[in-house]
């Protein structure tokens, strides 16, 4: 994310130019942390800091208390160990009497001549317990001595480092001094403010030259919180200031056909064939898309909800609205699977009427591809639905007015933009959806040029997915849970991960299980389906056929059954290895069961030893199967990576707002852009001059999901 660099010549001059560093380090610094300008070292924040005022006695420390800052004397630094498995263990003594044990893995030679036995040093790190010892691993250390004569600040910054860069003395001492050389030789001219006086004064935010200051050099906490709060709110109002931009810009730009009415083909449907009654949510989603696609303008809309809300039932009706105004629809997903799930549900719901749905993927060939192409160009087919397969050229449609992408994430942009042209003279309306959820925050700002609809609520009368934990060692009761509902008629899921490092491994380990449950579950009484991703693609159609159509009780599979099976009569799911899977993975694959009127169970299977996020994660799947709950729970345990696609348009590359923690900041901030947009859209007012020269310079890499070419 870019951030502000005003003082031309001397923030944009390389790292060389600083003292203490030259060619060599500068070439380092840039290879390891794409750190080149001066600017980017002073946009470089602190990633934590240290009270250096608070010392912690040994004798008082706990097991596990997180952690700590301990001042004492290295009384004993050793080496064990032989080559790779080498390693440094080091006592260190304080006032109190109590000794604690530092381990270090890495840099062992380095560190070994480094530090020495009889100095006092200040050691910062997080404790834990170890064969009854506390220990350290990898602590910060800093001689005494220096800290007194380095006088550093009471809030002591933190920066990311590497090996190499610690080395070369560009630790976190060389890091400070680096960071003091350049905010020396600024003034506040130097570093304006991005920001219209109006709004600073409005939400009593500090200047930007004091919180580029502070948040580096802070001299009490107040300092620290006010410095963040200004940066924060700064990086967010300027993204979503460009995303709204981009919003407006093409709304301006792109028209898009104008659906006037609502005819025969919406209100048959709705009034003779809707096979259930719409939830309030998918109500006030059509009732978005329709205002959208009245307007004239190309809509683009994301349309997000939970496993089994509806959203394809909320796409066919807005395919219904395109074909009353005398248009055709496609939908597109990523898989073959995916796609024909969609396909077969179409074609039920629009059983006898005057609609012809066709479906088309790589495995149509020859002359039911030409006939199909032909009929398409026509006019006669109304609805398309299919893989990538409808983005080749050879694919022409008579008058394409609307289309859905399901999944859209998992399409590239370039995919993406295919479709867009797919007609003229204008492009179709767009309408893009996952049944990932998106936590607010990551969704204002992922997408935040695109209108958002959300379908909070489930059809009535679904029975929620019972969810437990089991550990390994409970194994013959989760085969138990499975013959009970194999007996009532039921089927069920047994799902491992896929290790894409070492499928060989994988393999083994999935050949290894399906032996046991061979001989758990042996034939006749039971058949089971195996499913992996190495497998050819019609011998993968043909096993989840036989599941389907249950002629299988047991469907034994990787994570290629985690979109676009739909099996109602299977009520049972267990993940093994659960512990090797993400939330909202966890939470796709809880999804394949719970889709019939019966009680279905979700059982997930670890180890017994977890790791603190492992069992966070667990504990959250048992607890809710609420969606937007466990993505909320996923951005605070992975960060905004979750996203698959985003990352390519460079919208979440941020320096110091945190998506899980700056919710309150982000609307604050995008309500603020909206506001301001509304009154001068081109920014010609003088003091929003300054910010339409710096989006125009730093945020031309942000393109959106709007505005694709």
């Amino acid at each position: 994310m870019a951030t502000p660099t005003q003082k031309a010549g001397l923030l944009d001059r390389s790292i060389a130019h600083l003292r203490g560093i030259g060619p060599a380090k500068a070439e380092l610094m840039a290879k390891e942390l794409s750190i080149f300008s001066l600017g980017d070292l002073l946009y470089s924040y602190p990633f934590r800091y240290v009270d250096r005022t608070q010392f912690h006695r040994i004798i008082d420390i706990l097991p596990d208390q997180g952690n700590v800052q301990v001042r004492g004397k290295l009384v004993t630094l050793t080496s064990r160990g032989e080559n790779r498995k080498k390693r440094l263990i080091g006592r260190l003594r304080d006032e109190s009497g109590a000794a604690l044990e530092l381990v270090w893995f890495r840099g062992v030679h380095y560190l070994d001549r480094k530090y020495q036995v009889g100095e006092e040093y200040i050691c910062y790190g997080k404790v834990e317990e170890f064969n009854g010892r506390l220990s350290i691993t990898h602590p910060e250390m800093e001689p005494a001595r220096e800290a007194v004569q380095d006088g550093a600040a009471t809030f002591e910054p933190v920066y990311t480092s590497t090996e190499k860069l610690n080395k070369r003395g560009l630790d976190e001492r060389g890091r400070r001094k680096l960071i003091r050389s350049i905010l020396d030789q600024l003034s506040p001219a130097d570093l304006p403010d991005m920001l219209p006086s109006y709004l600073c004064e409005e939400l009593r935010l500090i200047s930007h030259y004091d919180a580029v200051r502070a948040i580096h050099l802070p001299a009490n906490q107040m300092e620290l919180d006010a410095a963040r709060r200004r940066l924060k709110f700064e990086e967010l109002f300027l993204l979503q200031l460009r995303l709204l931009q981009l919003k407006v810009s093409r709304e301006a730009q792109v028209a898009g056909y104008a659906f006037g009415q609502i005819g025969k083909y919406f209100n048959t449907f709705y009034r003779d064939h809707l096979p259930f009654t719409l939830t309030g949510a998918q109500k006030r989603v059509l009732r978005e898309i329709r205002s959208d696609l009245g307007r004239g303008i190309q809509m683009n809309r994301l349309l997000q909800g939970d496993v089994g809300s509806g959203k394809t039932m909320v796409g066919l009706m807005s395919m219904l609205m395109a074909l009353d105004n005398g248009f055709q629809a496609c939908m597109m997903a990523p898989t073959e699977i995916l796609a024909y799930q969609h396909y077969e549900s179409l074609k039920e719901y629009l059983e006898g009427m005057d609609v012809r749905v066709a479906f088309l993927s790589g495995n149509v060939k020859g002359k039911a591809r030409k006939a199909l192409l032909d009929d398409l160009a026509e006019g006669k087919i109304h609805f398309l639905v299919g893989t990538h397969a409808l983005i080749e050229p050879p694919v022409v449609f008579q008058n394409l007015g609307l289309a859905i992408i399901d999944e859209q994430h998992r399409f590239g942009v370039k995919q993406r933009a295919k479709l867009w042209r797919k007609n003229a003279p204008y492009p179709p309306h767009v309408l893009v959806m996952t049944a990932t959820p998106i936590p607010r925050t990551l969704a204002m700002t992922a997408y935040g040029d695109l209108d958002v609809s959300v379908i909070d609520e489930l059809p009535p009368g679904r029975t929620p997915i019972k969810t437990v934990h089991f550990t390994e060692h409970r194994r013959e009761r989760v085969f138990g849970r499975i013959r009970e509902e194999i007996a009532k008629g039921r089927q069920a899921y047994v799902v491992y991960p896929l290790i894409e490092e070492n499928e060989k491994l994988d393999l083994l380990a999935l050949e290894a299980a399906y032996d046991e449950m061979l001989h758990k579950f042996p034939r006749p009484d039971y058949q089971i389906s195996v499913v992996h991703g190495r497998m050819k693609p019609a011998d993968k159609d043909y096993e989840m056929a036989r599941f389907k159509n249950g002629e299988t009780q047991i469907m034994m599979a990787t994570t290629v059954i985690e979109v676009g099976v739909n099996v109602p009569n299977a009520t049972i799911m267990v993940i093994v290895h659960t512990e090797r899977f993400g939330l909202s993975q966890l939470h796709q694959l809880r999804g394949r069961v719970g889709r019939g009127a019966e009680e279905s169970f979700c059982i997930l299977q670890s180890s017994v030893k977890l790791s603190k996020e492992s069992r966070q994660r667990i504990d959250t799947m048992v607890e809710t199967t609420d969606g937007f709950k466990i993505a909320e729970a996923d951005l605070r345990l992975r960060g905004p990576g979750m996203i698959d696609g985003t990352q390519q348009s460079g919208v979440l590359q941020m320096r110091i707002a945190d998506l899980a923690q700056d919710g309150k900041i982000l609307a604050a901030a995008r309500e603020r852009a909206i506001t301001l947009l509304k009154t001068d859209p081109e920014l010609q007012r003088p003091d929003h001059r300054i910010l339409a020269r710096y989006l125009d310079k730093h945020f031309k890499t942000i393109k959106g999901w709007s505005l694709i070419s």
